[in-house]
């Protein structure tokens, strides 16, 4: 005897409890602290829809365009007036750090799209085809940045305005620094793996930026090479963001999960009353939410409409245990004798 139930919930891990809203002033002021603030992965299970999630990544994206469109913007004035080659690489790779946020952008807007007959799932992986194009955005700034310095390293420039590039460097950081906090501690509340790569490369240009500042000393003390060393120095660094950035999207893309949440869910599954035992645990992303399939093991005497309510109960103890589950199709089998249908199989 045996029963499938499977159903996408509308509900997340948390409840709303009918608290007024928070003054202005007040809510500002969270969003600061919150973006200065280091977060954990935990905080996943605080999120109630896929709806609202995407909601916070578009509100994320857009800000963060604005502040580091207003940040490389600022520096290439500099970079017009010193001709330093390592700001031009922290520069470009500000502004294509703030491009990336257009096919993320998009990825969350097609998201939001109900599932079809054709894409029955909806079209929550387009954030993982938008994770790619970040990756290789990172990419062709770690190019370019590269080639630049080795140009300026065959041959040399003067580099003028040193104070001025220095401070662009530092102002470069503070900007760069808050994007992507605020990117990866979003994006891991969320479970977008694409937030998150572009919170990386929102980290590296604060690095790379830092640099810049480094550079600028090194010209002032009578080394001019410095400049475009630096350029190189901040070549590699990108490639060391783009090898966890492509590590992190490139994980979703083969519905990797980390394993202690598919030990949760196998210990939740099991601790239901009347479950004997679980097995064919499978978990997969899809956009910013999990989806799982299993098997639970049942009394065979029980009635098709007994069962029927078990999968509803393990269902229902799955997404409320596990962060980021929106969806569980739960089958029950018989204890012993499940032998022979699954011969039929096989």
């Amino acid at each position: 005897m045996g029963s499938q139930h499977g159903q996408t919930h509308g509900h997340g891990h948390g409840h709303a409890h009918g608290h007024a809203p928070a003054p202005r002033w007040s809510r500002v002021r969270h969003a600061l602290v919150h973006a200065f603030t280091p977060h954990s992965h935990d905080s996943a299970d605080r999120f109630d829809s896929a709806l609202e999630a995407s909601r916070q990544g578009m509100r994320t994206l857009a800000w963060s365009f604005a502040a580091l469109f207003v940040t490389a913007a600022a520096q290439l004035v500099v970079v017009l007036l010193s001709g330093s080659v390592a700001l031009l690489g922290d520069t470009i790779h500000n502004f294509a750090d703030a491009l990336t946020a257009l096919p993320v952008g998009i990825a969350f807007a097609l998201g939001r799209r109900a599932a079809s007959r054709r894409f029955t799932y909806g079209l929550g992986r387009a954030e993982d085809l938008a994770g790619v194009i970040v990756v290789l955005i990172i990419a062709a700034s770690a190019v370019f940045a590269g080639y630049e310095a080795v140009l300026r390293l065959i041959d040399p420039r003067p580099v003028g305005h040193l104070w001025i590039v220095a401070l662009a460097g530092v102002i470069g950081f503070a900007g760069n620094e808050l994007v992507a906090r605020w990117r990866i501690s979003v994006g891991r509340r969320i479970g977008s793996a694409a937030l998150v790569a572009d919170g990386l490369h929102a980290r590296t240009d604060g690095f790379t930026s830092l640099a810049v500042v480094v550079g600028a000393g090194g010209v002032a003390l009578g080394f001019p090479l410095a400049d475009p060393i630096i350029g190189l120095l901040i070549t590699v660094a990108i490639l060391f963001v783009l090898r966890d950035a492509a590590k992190e999207v490139f994980g979703r893309l083969m519905d990797a999960v980390d394993p202690a949440t598919v030990e949760l869910a196998e210990r939740s599954a099991a601790d239901v009353d009347g479950v004997a035992g679980v097995s064919q645990l499978r978990m997969r992303w899809t956009g910013h939410t999990l989806r799982a399939e299993l098997a639970v093991a049942v009394e065979p005497t029980l009635t098709v409409e007994a069962a029927h309510r078990l999968a509803h109960e393990v269902e229902y103890h799955l997404v409320h245990a596990v962060p980021r589950l929106a969806a569980a199709v739960v089958h029950t089998e018989p204890a012993t004798g499940a032998q022979q249908a699954h011969a039929l199989l096989g």
